[in-house]
């Protein structure tokens, strides 16, 4: 049985044009997508969950398509692949995206390019640089505005969230990790993320400001720094969403990793270090973790700020 499903005829406005000029004015776009992916769990089953979702498919070419301004339809075109085949489980996809209308006198149809990407040429191949799956999950409840990546390395998830159009600053002590980072986001072309260099643990008994209500949503995963917490809710904008994974302490008993164990939370203790913030999400025990092989023991929290 030959396994896809099809959805045609998928419409937005998008500003994607050679020149400058062309780039003022959204050009209404049409995108075909052919997902190859397993469906027979879904057809035994008659449940959502055990298939892709089309209407969150649908959901995200748009989201993706209308953000990015490109020149190149090929561009906006492997924009809108990458961020499929990150997010759903997909095989292979084949997108055709065209331009409806092209400013082209002598074409009466549509202009645009076919793709077809096995996944193995996605980016959430096996990589250290594919964004936690809990951020892929949540990312959507951060309302669109300015992020903060705490201790963003090289910058996995800040590069992620850059892509969905976000305003995202990564920040990190290591100068090295960073240049790297402002050279991806070059490469991708994402002027809307930058990067901050500084050393949050260099005076614990008086770690610096993050700024006052500055963002709408911040991000620290796999790194813990207990002092930074006050800073880290007052740089929060009220309705700003903090996203936050680390290790739990029976993942150091378990595994001996961290070998401190002062790098790892109590059980709990992430929900008193962000108190008052409003818990959207909270769970404790084993997950799966792109930096990890096998699963990790991790605290995971959604909170808003009232």
């Amino acid at each position: 049985m030959s396994e896809a499903i099809i959805i045609e005829g998928i419409r937005f406005q998008a500003r994607c044009g050679v020149t400058p000029d062309e780039r003022q004015c959204p050009q209404p776009l049409l995108a075909d997508l052919e997902l190859a992916c397993s469906v027979e769990d879904a057809i035994h089953s008659d449940s959502l969950t055990k298939t892709v979702d089309y209407a969150r498919v649908v959901q995200r070419v748009i989201d993706v398509g209308t953000t990015h301004e490109n020149a190149l339809i090929e561009r906006l075109t492997d924009q809108i692949a990458q961020t499929l085949l990150l997010e759903f489980p997909i095989q292979r996809l084949t997108i055709w995206l065209r331009k409806a209308a092209p400013p082209l006198p002598d074409v009466s149809g549509s202009v645009g390019v076919r793709l077809t990407y096995p996944r193995t040429q996605a980016i959430d191949s096996a990589s250290p640089f594919q964004p936690s799956p809990f951020l892929h999950a949540t990312a959507h409840m951060i309302p669109k505005g300015k992020v903060l990546d705490v201790a963003a390395g090289e910058g996995r998830h800040a590069l992620y969230l850059a892509s969905q159009g976000y305003e995202v600053i990564g920040l990190d002590r290591n100068e090295q990790a960073l240049a790297t980072l402002a050279r991806k986001a070059r490469e991708r072309h994402l002027p809307n993320l930058s990067t901050w260099n500084t050393d949050l643990e260099q005076d614990p008994a008086a770690p610096p400001s993050l700024g006052n209500q500055e963002y709408d949503g911040m991000l620290v995963f796999f790194y813990l720094f207990r002092p930074l917490f006050p800073s880290l809710l007052q740089a929060l904008k009220p309705g700003g969403v903090l996203i936050y994974e680390t290790f739990l302490i029976d993942n150091h008993v378990r595994y001996q990793h961290p070998r401190n164990k002062e790098f790892c939370l109590e059980r709990n203790e992430l929900l008193h270090l962000t108190h008052p913030l409003r818990v959207l999400h909270y769970e404790e025990g084993p997950n799966a973790s792109s930096l990890h092989p096998g699963p990790a023991i991790t605290a995971r929290l959604v909170a808003q700020k009232p």
